[in-house]
């Protein structure tokens, strides 16, 4: 529910009321019963339009099988099982090589290896389960303008309107992106590693129906993606996720169309037919960043703000949500325990549950990208013999199905 005046205790603060925030604030609430729990979300922008109309160049999101079963515990995935492209398929290719693979939902045993849904749809769920919640209020648009640790947790400073109020929570989950101002504010740094590249998002449609193929196509100059959308105004569309050297976007974004699927026809080739449409383009910088503190007392980091992963295979986001799901069972366990939910023990048992999960998809991805994005010879020849392996050997694609599902191998 959407409150305009603040009460001055909460057992949870969410800094954040995205994808993230709003999933953890969900199964917090649904696993401790919605009880007496109180929980605020304290979100900057004020909620979208949830009658948005459809367009071609609605952004989507890749959820994983993984983050399917998330969902359904949650009692939302009806919903939003009306609006998924499920994918059934993943083709994994190489440009200019020899080597290629594909992972099928069959080989797995599952009706899809993923969905994507449009992030209008998924943000639509979300608003409307928030708002039904009885112990979830929601605070937006506001700010938090100071953050001081007390002994029972963190007191906040809120900007609600043209005046600031005080809030204190047990817990504080801060789920507010990557370029968290409450971060630098308590002194919480983050490792980054620079790939040197920006990503072009924007959608595309084509002349072959997808049939429920998502395409990972490897370059010398980073991976291209293609999801598989719903149609649209009787166009076949997919969402392109195109790595591109970080000098060369600025000159993608700015040529006209024809120039723009020229040059992606001459690195995706003739999959799906004819390009025949690009929607509008964003692009923006890849960056490995880590915080070097996940935890504090009172205190712990969700999503981006905690990890920021390359796209490659879409694990940011489904990650985010592994690492939310563990967090909500954490706390329903010493809520029900009667322990305090910002107590060091109960979050540090969390991220210990979490590190071997975070780390792996680190590496999967961070390794993806270093290997398939260079033509120094040795890693050439290794990529190469790596999609090979994927073909003849149904473990190792077994493995590298199960991470990309955000299931564990």
């Amino acid at each position: 529910m959407h409150i305009e005046s603040p009460q001055p205790q909460y057992d949870v603060v969410v800094v954040g009321g995205g994808m993230v925030g709003a999933s953890f604030a969900l199964d917090l609430a649904r696993r401790c019963d919605n009880a007496d729990l109180k929980i605020l979300i304290v979100e900057a922008i004020a909620s979208s339009d949830l009658n948005d109309q459809p367009s071609f160049d609605a952004r989507s999101t890749a959820l994983s099988f993984g983050s399917k079963t998330i969902y359904e515990a949650m009692g939302l995935w009806s919903a939003l099982a009306e609006t998924v492209t499920p994918i059934l398929q993943i083709q994994v290719s190489d440009r200019g090589r020899f080597g290629s693979t594909q992972l099928t939902h069959a080989e797995q045993g599952v009706a899809a290896l993923g969905y994507v849904v449009e992030n209008r749809e998924l943000g639509r769920v979300l608003n409307h389960s928030l708002a039904a919640s009885s112990v979830i209020e929601q605070l937006a648009p506001a700010t938090i303008t100071g953050v001081v640790p007390r002994a029972s947790g963190m007191q906040l400073t809120v900007l609600n309107g043209d005046h600031e109020i005080e809030v204190n929570g047990s817990l504080v989950v801060l789920a507010d992106g990557g370029r968290s101002p409450i971060c630098k504010n308590l002194g919480i740094g983050h490792k980054q590693e620079d790939y040197g590249q920006n990503a072009i998002i924007t959608n595309i449609a084509f002349e072959l129906p997808h049939a429920g193929t998502a395409f990972e196509r490897f370059t010398d100059s980073g991976p291209l993606a293609v999801l598989p959308l719903a149609s649209f105004d009787g166009l076949n569309r997919g969402a392109l996720v195109w790595t591109v050297a970080a000098e060369r976007s600025a000159d993608l974004l700015d040529c006209d169309d024809k120039r723009f699927l020229a040059g992606l026809t001459d690195y995706f080739g003739g999959r799906l037919g004819e390009i025949t449409h690009v929607g509008e383009s964003y692009a923006y910088p890849l960056v490995l960043t880590q915080a070097q503190e996940q935890i504090r007392p009172g205190l712990v980091l969700l999503g981006n703000v905690a990890h920021t992963l390359h796209p490659v295979a879409g694990q940011g986001l489904n990650l985010a949500l592994r690492d939310s799901a563990s967090l909500a069972q954490h706390l329903e366990s010493a809520w029900r325990h009667q322990r305090g939910l910002g107590e060091m023990a109960v979050l540090q048992a969390y991220l210990d549950s979490q590190d071997a999960d975070q780390q792996q998809s680190i590496l999967f991805t961070d390794q993806m990208v270093k290997m398939f994005s260079n033509n120094e010879l040795m890693r050439s020849s290794l990529r190469k013999l790596g999609l090979v392996g994927l073909e003849l050997m149904p473990s190792l694609r077994n493995q590298f199905a199960r991470a990309a599902m955000g299931l564990k191998s």
